[in-house]
């Protein structure tokens, strides 16, 4: 039953904590087996939530559109023009995460074409991403959006802990 009561729209400031929600229970559920269960459990939405800026409206400033079961946020997508100097006239697909009891029902796809959309208004032709090596399950939902692994790997620390990370690309 994809999309049934599925709305997408940007996302506004009092937003914020229940973004933070999705974005925690997203990686403790997609992340368990990557990240140590004791980092996984100690993430706290009220933490995360004070890291975003919903009301910029810079169009050269990280975009998120949220993905609402009627009045509920289940997802998120971010994007923005690439950080990456080397890909400097890429946009960049920068979060995509849907609440894990939506996982499955089209909510990933729906944000993921609206992410590419944004940036094609924005008048990129190419996207990229970077994915947590051993991901398995998003490795296959963004090869079935047609992303291609370009063999670039790199090792971020995110919320404080360190990452392999594996960059995709693909047209828009």
């Amino acid at each position: 039953m994809a999309y049934s009561n599925m709305f997408l729209r940007a996302a506004e400031p009092d937003d914020a904590m229940a973004v933070a929600r999705v974005h925690v229970r997203s990686w403790q559920a997609a992340y368990r087996t990557l990240l140590p269960d004791v980092y996984l459990d100690q993430l706290r939405p009220e933490e995360r939530a004070q890291s975003y800026d919903f009301a910029n409206t810079d169009s050269r400033k990280p975009r998120t559109i949220v993905a609402l079961d009627g009045s509920l946020i289940c997802g998120f997508v971010t994007a923005a023009p690439s950080r990456n100097q080397e890909l400097a006239d890429y946009g960049e697909l920068c979060a995509l995460y849907v609440d894990p009891e939506y996982w499955g029902r089209g909510y990933g796809v729906a944000l993921v074409s609206a992410a590419r959309g944004h940036l094609s208004s924005l008048g990129f032709q190419n996207v990229s991403l970077w994915l947590l090596a051993g991901n398995a399950r998003a490795a296959r939902f963004y090869a079935i959006d047609g992303w291609i692994s370009d063999g670039c790997r790199r090792t971020e620390s995110i919320w404080g802990v360190t990452v392999d990370e594996i960059r995709y690309r693909r047209g828009l």
